[in-house]
């Protein structure tokens, strides 16, 4: 079954904890720290694989965990990093943040291999605080947290040209006749429940790569039918053929039908509406034409859209007439204009933003005990492990205020030096 979307979770490894020791050996009583440091949490890696067309394997495992890395040992002994996890996708697969929809990476064009989530690096072990007065230092630095994300993919089909209209028009037809492809072809609404994609080589032309996006009906873009789950095949498209059964076989006016479309188009996305398009009026294989002057719709169509810049062509994708000229026009229209691949820009960086929700702090001012107060659950577990009765401790910790914005949030406040700052029942002055 063709997969286009699917919901993962993702998770970095941790970092090992560094090691508190201290040399033991024979004729040495107090022999200095030697706690080694803790290994580097593993990576989540996604990776190009053009062996794979669809997100199928994904609905099978929902969550990639890389490695965490070990802590440190006795003698300086520093711990194994973790194994980072390759993700392997399709390419034009977008990865975004689940909660948001921002997006974290577009993995085509250049870019094959991405790292998504960083590992944590290892912690210090003892050895590293030691100094001229605090020779035996008891504590050691833990690993940094893994860190763990909900992510969505969404494969965009790569394509130059997006085929689009209602269901049974003939795209499926179309396609097989100019590329390569051999699209499931049949008289039912709905044939095409997967994008089919085809080269297009021309002899004295630049060639294209043409996407048939399974078919639309009014209210797409809402929900409606199967063709919302396909409009984002079409976002990667510089140039939109639109196919309208010219011949009306089932009754249906092409004109309404191409207005109909455009709503969805425009209603997805405005952007894609306003790309450059040609109609193609197929099936004039079928035309019923009587001696009496009935209207023609291929000139219907014409008078309705060539004088809005919309060039019309006949076609009959059954016996190949018109095709030429149409495939000359396209590969002319995308020649003027920008040849790289459309690619999504990052929204999001995981590495910065993920697990903030959990690691989440305050600071504020407290006007009736005249103190600053900061609280929140990275401070209370970094309160937990560091050693503040010690000055290497305390530096430490100092710079994980620093680090997180905490000491800048504070200056926002007006703190001065020699304020108190209050953290979980620790009270010390400020200073810079």
């Amino acid at each position: 079954m063709f997969a286009d979307r699917a919901k993962i979770i993702i998770r970095s490894g941790k970092g090992g904890d560094g090691h508190i020791s201290f040399r033991r050996e024979k004729y040495v009583p107090n022999g200095g720290p030697d706690g080694g440091d803790g290994g580097k949490g593993g990576s989540v890696i996604f990776t190009v694989d053009e062996g794979l067309n669809t997100l199928t394997d994904f609905r099978h495992i929902r969550k990639y965990c890389a490695k965490d890395g070990e802590p440190g040992g006795k003698r300086n002994c520093r711990g194994k990093d973790g194994a980072d996890i390759i993700v392997k996708v399709p390419a034009g697969t977008v990865i975004k943040d689940a909660e948001s929809g921002r997006v974290i990476a577009d993995m085509s064009g250049d870019n094959r291999t991405q790292v998504i989530l960083t590992g944590g690096r290892g912690g210090n072990g003892n050895q590293h605080y030691a100094t001229s007065t605090m020779q035996a230092p008891k504590y050691a630095q833990p690993g940094q947290p893994a860190k763990e994300l909900e992510v969505t993919l969404e494969l965009k089909v790569i394509a130059d040209v997006g085929l689009v209209g209602f269901p049974n028009v003939g795209k499926s037809t179309f396609l097989s006749r100019v590329t390569n492809a051999r699209p499931k072809i049949a008289n039912y609404h709905f044939t095409t429940l997967n994008p089919n994609l085809g080269v297009v080589d021309m002899e004295d032309a630049a060639g294209f790569v043409i996407a048939d996006i399974p078919g639309l009906i009014e209210g797409a873009s809402e929900g409606v039918g199967l063709g919302h789950e396909f409009l984002r095949h079409i976002e990667r498209t510089k140039v939109i053929i639109h196919i309208v059964d010219a011949a009306g076989t089932e009754g249906r006016d092409p004109i309404a039908d191409i207005y109909a479309i455009d709503k969805e188009l425009e209603s997805y996305k405005e952007e894609i509406a306003k790309r450059p398009q040609v109609i193609v009026a197929n099936k004039i294989d079928a035309i019923y034409r009587t001696d009496d002057g009935e209207a023609d719709p291929v000139k219907r169509l014409k008078e309705e859209f060539e004088p809005k810049g919309i060039k019309v062509f006949p076609i009959s994708a059954v016996t190949g007439e018109g095709v030429q000229a149409l495939l000359y026009e396209v590969s002319g229209m995308l020649s003027g204009l920008d040849a790289s691949p459309v690619v999504f820009e990052q929204e999001y960086d995981p590495d910065t933003y993920a697990n903030m929700g959990s690691g989440s702090f305050t600071v504020v001012y407290d006007d009736d005990a005249d103190e600053y107060v900061v609280e929140g659950e990275r401070i209370a577990k970094m309160l937990g492990y560091t050693n503040l009765d010690t000055e290497k401790g305390f530096a430490f910790f100092q710079n994980f205020l620093k680090d997180t914005g905490i000491l800048q949030q504070l200056e926002e406040l007006g703190i001065k030096e020699g304020d108190t700052v209050r953290m979980y029942g620790l009270s010390f002055d400020y200073y810079k």
